[in-house]
């Protein structure tokens, strides 16, 4: 059977199933008959919209697509990120399937895709639905609710003018979450979770080129002009020493190694972009600082361009060919849900009661600044996306589906890629068809694992990819494994992409200390500043930086530390009379010695999770 027909039958299948669902006595609640009264509103057009009102449609809905452009796809097309992070699940196939699938398939299922192609093959996935009402350049206004807080409706505007549409269950699939946050849901910004308000990740302005010989690039590679590079015949990556020889005109850019695509319009020469070029303290949520922020990245992309000509083989001829004209943000607010992800859960390779999707892309946190060149916290496996994260905590009837979803700002580096998202999407819309049918509030349904199960079913007829998994993750029932999951959770440890701790290497004195104050300042700042003076005189003392804790030379840190007594001759059980060593460690270091950096995760773990209790450090 061809593809497209298993797709038709599936959509019947459900339909009919939901029908059949009200057969005794009782009328189908979907598809109302009143004019701007729909059973789904989608709000955004991004990849994540699209996959959420499909979904909705192919169940039986009555869906309405918003989307403030004059065409679908977003960030991909019209941000021109076509470069695409794959979820690279259990041995190493695509963790993603549904309506990803189908997309990822109609341009070509390569790592790019040309954006005019993925800009009709996201069309041609709403025009192929009926149930699917499109309406572009549209852009939302107000939010309307009820006295219970439950989203009843939405004012649009257009160049038709204004008007009011109502629905029984919306889904936001907007970057920011900005439906959402105008309902009233709670959010944080950047890492405001973990005490970092005013982390700014880099945006970037994809830069588009013609003319670059493809050659000449991989030669390069091969040569290793600027570093070690892969390259295939439609995607190069690495060149990461253009770090540090590229100098750039504008104070506030930097040029990392280059992610460079090269696609073949049908019927124009070859187009290359890269996603190199980093803009540092760039609110996403400030519409006159991206404004500024693409200014400023034009004329890099100019100076950029020149000196790719002069040093970069196969660039020789390079001309900048399009502007962009919006930017990639990788990280505005994070809205808080039934259950945010945590780090911790992307390093176990967690599944869950609820999962309605799958992840699995490195954590990758990007640059903030000149002199931050950014990180992998950690490389899962495959993990799963839990319902109960896209459903927003203080408002009815809506679920979050974009890269804003609840998420912890940590888990967003991984859970925020576009394959991922398309599974929340497909997700989103499937449970807002299937609380209706069910009537059941989503939050109802995020808490109903008989229903959640049908959900999943559903999903998995859908050709999504939903089954239960369990697989082993690093230090796995080490006696400190739940040290590394806490220190995890607030980013204090970096795995990279081997997820190797250095478990066994001696635990250097001003690494601990560092460790200490960075957690101290992400958990409770109110007791970081307290002893922040402690920590720089302990840090500044002659050969610090050099010296391997032992077991009591850490005991008489903490006690001068937390304490206002002196180490006296038994640091390590003064230490634990204190408090600030529990009996676990305790008895795991039988006498004094070199100290390991497994046994500082734990003495760390011990005294951060106390603080975030709220318990007092030193008796």
């Amino acid at each position: 059977m061809k593809f497209k027909a298993v797709i038709a039958l599936v959509a019947a299948i459900a339909v009919i199933g939901g029908i059949l669902a009200y057969a005794s006595g009782k009328s189908s609640p979907l598809n109302p008959s009143k004019e701007n009264h729909y059973d789904v509103i989608v709000i955004g057009g991004e990849p994540e919209g699209v996959a959420a009102a499909v979904s909705a449609a192919r169940n039986g809905a009555k869906t309405l697509l918003v989307e403030e452009r004059d065409g679908l796809g977003g960030l991909m097309t019209f941000g021109k990120l076509n470069f695409i992070d794959m979820v690279q699940g259990i041995d190493k196939t695509s963790a993603v399937g549904g309506i990803f699938k189908e997309w990822h398939e109609q341009v070509g299922s390569g790592s790019a895709f040309e954006i005019i192609q993925a800009k009709e093959a996201f069309l041609k996935l709403v025009e192929d639905e009926p149930n699917i009402t499109l309406t572009l350049n549209t852009e939302f206004t107000d939010v309307h609710k009820d006295e219970t807080n439950t989203v009843t409706g939405a004012t649009l505007e257009s160049a038709e003018g204004t008007k009011t549409v109502y629905g029984k269950r919306f889904i936001d699939a907007t970057q920011d979450a900005d439906f959402a946050v105008e309902a009233g849901a709670p959010y944080f910004v950047g890492g405001e979770d973990i005490n970092l308000k005013d982390r700014f990740m880099a945006v970037t302005p994809v830069i588009q080129l013609s003319g670059v010989d493809w050659d000449g690039v991989r030669k390069a590679a091969e040569d290793e002009v600027f570093g070690p590079a892969e390259v295939t015949d439609s995607v190069a990556w690495g060149f990461s020493e253009l770090h540090y020889d590229y100098q750039p005109a504008e104070e506030i850019t930097r040029l990392r190694g280059l992610n460079l695509v090269r696609t073949q319009p049908e019927g124009q020469d070859e187009q290359f972009y890269i996603n190199a070029l980093q803009i540092f303290g760039v609110d996403g949520l400030d519409e006159q600082a991206k404004k500024q922020a693409l200014e400023i990245g034009n004329r890099e992309a100019e100076h950029i361009t020149e000196y790719l000509r002069a040093n970069f083989p196969g660039f020789e001829q390079a001309e900048i060919s399009e502007l962009p004209t919006e930017l990639y943000v990788r990280e505005t607010r994070h809205v808080i849900s039934e259950y945010m992800l945590p780090m911790s859960d992307i390093w176990k390779n967690a599944d869950h009661w609820d999962s309605i999707g799958y992840g699995g892309y490195p954590v990758d946190v990007q640059a903030t600044s000149i002199n931050d060149y950014g990180y992998v916290l950690s490389s899962p496996t495959q993990y799963a996306i839990p319902f109960r994260s896209l459903v927003p905590l203080e408002v009815e009837n809506l679920v979050v589906v974009s890269r804003s979803a609840g998420y912890s700002s940590l888990a967003a580096g991984s859970a925020r890629i576009i394959p991922t998202g398309m599974a929340a999407g497909e997700a989103g819309g499937a449970a807002a068809v299937h609380s209706i049918l069910e009537d059941l509030t989503l939050r109802e349904l995020s808490g109903h694992k008989e229903e959640m199960n049908e959900l999943r079913y559903t999903l998995s007829r859908q050709g999504a990819m939903v089954d239960r998994f369990e697989l082993p993750y690093p230090y796995q029932g080490k006696w400190f494994d739940e040290s590394v999951q806490f220190l995890m959770d607030y980013g204090l440890v970096v795995g990279g992409y081997t997820n190797d701790l250095q478990v066994d290497e001696p635990l250097k004195a001003l690494s601990f200390s560092n460790l200490l104050s960075s957690g101290l300042l992400r958990i409770d700042p109110t007791v970081h500043d307290q002893v922040a003076g402690k920590l720089n005189a302990a840090n500044n003392k002659t050969g610090f930086d050099n010296q391997i804790f032992t077991r009591d030379s850490l005991a008489s840190f903490l006690i001068e530390v937390f304490t206002s007594e002196t180490p006296g001759p038994q640091p390590w059980e003064q230490a634990v009379e204190a408090g600030l060593i529990d009996k676990k460690i305790y008895k795991q270091i039988a006498k004094d010695r070199e100290l390991v950096r497994a046994e500082g995760f734990y003495v760390a773990y011990h005294l951060l999770s106390a603080v975030q209790k709220g318990d007092s450090l030193g008796k």
